[in-house]
């Protein structure tokens, strides 16, 4: 079962304050790597740099969809607006789709281009963005997991994808200064092979990321384990005679779970509302990231087969 979790107004600050600093961390990076890769002429950082705005998009995006997505409940979305938050997640697929298309089209390019001549410079703003990049990282997955935001994830998982970007930077630039100093002209295009590499792993995680979303916004169901233990959640209530239905599905950073259960016919409608809140209190106390349950009664007879 799942362990108790921070409070959810608590969760939510946290998830809202990481993509603040995701985003104003992009715009930073973005100038950094921009402005010392056109200074230099480091075609690889300025590329990265490309790539780094489009993450300031999807920091946006992610920013705006998680806002969105923790409104309340009203008469258009009475399931409240969870799955702004998904669309988000895929905005963000789509955009590092993207991006990886872009890094591979200009490493091919750079193959048949003469390699601009190194600089330490830009050496150290890859390394800065790397290290930046890491840290933003294990933030904001750690963020994104405890408050259940599947738009700080995606946001997470952006920055996984520069962490690569920067390493093929990191990589590039310094073979391109080991072939300068040791006369060995073709270590240059190591840069542009490194990027063809890291441009696969980004669309990877873009289609990983796209996918995980298509499957909330289709209404994919919970985990079968997941539904075994709310079913054994269920079954601590004494007047619960048998589980007719019980489904699961993720709503953005929470679940609702609709269930059937039989009770005995013979109890009163005050009893069988009881009842309801008391199968919603079960589940939700075992799976806080559960937000909402639709109880459904049937009535149960002696004669009834189990």
């Amino acid at each position: 079962m799942s362990s108790p979790s921070a409070h959810p107004a608590k969760k939510i600050s946290s998830a809202i304050w990481g993509a603040w600093i995701s985003l104003i961390s992009n715009l930073a990076l973005t100038g950094i790597k921009l402005g010392v890769g056109v200074l230099f002429n480091s075609q690889v950082l300025v590329a990265d740099g490309v790539h780094n705005a489009g993450d300031v998009i999807a920091s946006g995006a992610a920013l705006s969809s998680m806002r969105i997505s923790n409104r309340p409940a009203d008469e258009d979305h009475p399931y409240g607006h969870g799955k702004a938050e998904v669309l988000g997640a895929a905005l963000v697929a789509v955009i590092l789709a993207i991006a990886s298309l872009y890094m591979a089209v200009h490493s091919v390019e750079m193959l048949f281009e003469e390699p601009a001549a190194p600089h330490v410079l830009p050496l150290i703003a890859a390394i800065v963005s790397l290290i930046w990049k890491f840290l933003l990282y294990v933030y904001t997955i750690r963020i994104g997991r405890e408050s259940g935001s599947q738009g700080l994830i995606a946001t997470a998982n952006d920055h996984l994808a520069d962490v690569y970007a920067s390493a093929a930077a990191v990589l590039g630039i310094l073979l391109s200064l080991i072939g300068e100093w040791t006369g060995t002209s073709y270590l240059a295009y190591g840069d542009p092979i490194s990027g063809i590499i890291v441009s696969l792993l980004v669309m990877k995680l873009a289609y990983t990321m796209g996918r995980e979303s298509l499957d909330v916004l289709m209404e994919h169901s919970v985990d079968l384990a997941i539904l075994k233990e709310y079913n054994e959640a269920v079954l601590t209530v004494p007047e619960v005679k048998r589980i007719d239905r019980l489904r699961g599905r993720n709503h953005g950073h929470y679940i609702i779970v609709d269930i059937r259960v039989s009770i005995s016919g013979t109890l009163t409608i005050q009893q069988g509302h009881d009842i309801s809140r008391t199968i919603k209190k079960a589940i939700i106390t075992a799976h806080p990231d559960v937000g909402e349950v639709l109880v459904h009664l049937n009535p149960w007879y002696p004669e009834d087969k189990a």
